[in-house]
């Protein structure tokens, strides 16, 4: 049976993008973020998806000594031990160790001197022998740091025999001297003649790390793991940092060359509603015509496009704010229309140029709460909680009795984790204004979480008492029996929300209850056929939805479709928002492309994974 998804409430709707519904990674990682035994396997790796990305779960020992044939004893080996610990530690070749006693040392003037030419007068049994001389005396050299005196010598030794370990202990010398392509040419020779010589592959890992060859570096090392049955604890350390390094590399990239482009219309939409809704200001409703050419039409026509509520109506309205300021002359409306540019910008991603418009439309009405609010929903999410939490105040000060302050503060606090600040804030939220939706579903889901089932059930059921016709109401209460693997009642209200959706939003309609009701069946009966169809059906409404998207790429991961679920987690990465958010789309994305690199360089070792080879409970399934 294959371990469930996600399906754990994430935090309701807020201004702040990190934890609106529609937040794609914080969607799949919330489940198994508090179920730590949920892990899926790329490549053989076990991993978890956390908030901070992709975490591997592997133990053992590196090696990455030049190797040497005589037998140790358990003294000199307890000694090489402690010495390849030190030198992982410091990214360094451990150095190499002092020969036993029963092994005869060669003084220098009995090492043979070997080149192309004399080496053809040599008999086979010469050669074997002048070759085992000639690694022990570089291996010694080495141990020295005399690293070209040991290049020659192990030179030397390949001219009397070819061998895997010659070629790997030379790229050793070459790697203390940091000449990296030396070490992919006779890593790859030796790997030619031992397809699965462990030192030899880690050791052209790291020099394809060094040249920025990330997805190479990142291919040896993960069929490394492979190879070493997961025991190496440093192998997989270099897999999760690669997969982090070449993330953040390619995000860069991303965010530098994409043009400006809003989430998807559930995400904006849940962000916009996240504020209680005010009629429009005197002066620019349709009853009056606004020439489009002014400041003032331009808003106008930016706030009629908010309200059509669609993908096509967000991006006119973005459009439209951004030419209202270009133009200018808006008087009254001036503060206003900076705190829609900042809006939309916030949306977009780019905090800098929204925290600037926050800051002027503040200037211009310091009563302006919501710049306040949406000032500390960037700090959040850059993670500076402190300066938050001073937005907050300087709201309080304005406005002690706006209720959204509260409501948002309060999401803050339940981010955070303090619980019992976030259902004080909530409940003073209801009792400012009795009528927003989501501080009573977001009450409830703080009861739940503070383990107050009772009280978060009886929450629910008043919301749908006084709140019958609002459809988020019977999806997040579905959600929290679909947490209590109450299924067929979850299913229901799933059902419930999404023919609410269809009757009062046709023209918006919010596909997560299509996604939950995924999930459920998932869960319920793994029923994977019925999930994916949920989820195309949801991507047929919103071909933007970040969460359908990375649902269906977990789904198709956990039938071992890893082609399939490699172009899902590519198009979470283009649909992503912020760059932490490709940066997590893209680790799972390079992970999975990774696997099928592997299966198709290394026959053997898919035959391996195909046949059990993940470690035991860390595999997809059981």
């Amino acid at each position: 049976m294959s371990n469930p998804l996600p399906s754990m409430p994430p935090v309701r709707p807020t201004a702040i993008p990190v934890d609106a519904p529609s937040s794609t990674w914080d969607r799949i990682s919330s489940w198994v973020s508090e179920n730590k035994a949920v892990v899926y396997t790329i490549a053989g790796v076990a991993v978890v998806v956390t908030g901070a990305g992709v975490v591997y779960y592997l133990n053992s020992d590196s090696k990455s000594r030049p190797e040497s044939s005589p037998k140790l004893s358990k003294k000199e080996r307890r000694k090489r031990k402690e010495a390849e610990r030190k030198a992982a530690e410091t990214n360094e070749p451990s150095p190499a160790p002092s020969q036993a006693k029963s092994v005869a040392v060669e003084s220098e003037d009995e090492i043979p001197e070997i080149d192309e030419a004399t080496v053809t007068k040599l008999s086979p049994e010469q050669r074997e022998q002048y070759a085992a001389k000639l690694k022990q005396a570089g291996n010694r050299a080495y141990g020295d740091k005399a690293y070209n005196k040991a290049i020659g010598l192990y030179s030397q030794a390949i001219l009397c025999k070819p061998d895997p370990v010659f070629y790997s202990n030379r790229a050793a010398c070459y790697s203390a001297m940091s000449e990296w392509d030396k070490v992919v040419e006779d890593t790859t020779a030796a790997i030619a003649m031992d397809p699965e010589y462990i030192k030899a592959i880690n050791r052209r890992a790291t020099a394809y790390e060094h040249q920025k060859k990330y997805s190479e570096a990142l291919l040896d090392f993960t069929a490394s793991c492979i190879i070493d049955n997961f025991k190496s604890e440093s192998t997989a350390q270099a897999v999760e940092r690669l997969l982090k390094v070449f993330a953040e590399h390619r995000a860069k990239e991303m965010m530098a060359s994409r043009p400006p482009k809003l989430p998807s219309p559930i995400f904006v939409g849940n962000y916009l509603q996240s504020f209680r809704q005010k009629g429009r200001p005197a002066g620019l409703e349709d009853s009056v015509e606004l020439d489009a050419e002014t400041g003032k039409g331009q808003l106008q026509i930016g706030l009629q496009g908010l309200e059509k509520k669609t993908g096509e109506g967000y991006e006119e309205a973005r459009q439209a704010f951004e030419k209202a300021l270009e133009l200018g002359d808006l008087g009254e409306y001036e503060a206003l229309a900076y705190n829609l540019r900042g809006t939309m910008r916030t949306l977009l991603g780019n905090h800098a140029e929204a925290t600037e418009d926050f800051d002027k439309s503040i200037e211009l009405d310091p009563g302006m709460i919501q710049s306040y609010i949406k000032r500390a929903s960037i700090s959040l999410e850059l993670g500076e909680p402190d300066k938050a939490d001073a937005e907050f105040a300087k709201a309080l000060e304005q406005d002690k009795d706006d209720p959204d302050v509260y409501y948002h503060r309060a999401q803050a606090s339940f981010i955070k984790g303090d619980l019992a600040e976030a259902q004080k804030d909530y409940q003073k939220s209801i009792d400012l204004d009795k009528d927003f939706i989501f501080s009573h579903i977001q009450l409830g889901v703080t009861q739940y979480k503070m383990g107050s089932i009772a009280s978060s059930m009886a929450t629910f059921r008043r919301c749908i008492k006084n709140f019958p016709k609002v459809p988020d109401v019977y999806n997040y209460y579905g959600e929290l029996l679909l947490d209590q693997s109450n299924f067929s009642e979850a299913v229901e209200k799933f059902d419930t929300a999404m023919e609410m959706e269809k009757q009062t939003k046709p023209m918006s309609m919010n596909v997560l209850p299509l996604i939950n009701k995924a999930l459920a069946l998932f869960q319920w009966k793994q029923d994977f056929k019925e999930a994916e169809q949920l989820c195309q059906k949801a991507l047929i409404i919103d071909p933007e939805c970040d969460i359908a998207v990375a649902t269906m790429a977990q789904l198709l991961l956990q039938q071992n479709k890893v082609t399939e679920a490699l172009k899902y987690f590519e198009r979470a990465a283009e649909l992503a928002r912020t760059e932490g958010e490709i940066v997590n789309a893209l680790s799972y994305a390079e992970a999975t492309r990774t696997q099928v690199q592997v299966t198709e360089k290394y026959p053997k070792l898919a035959a391996k994974l195909a046949g059990g080879g993940a470690p035991p409970g860390l595999g997809m399934g059981r």
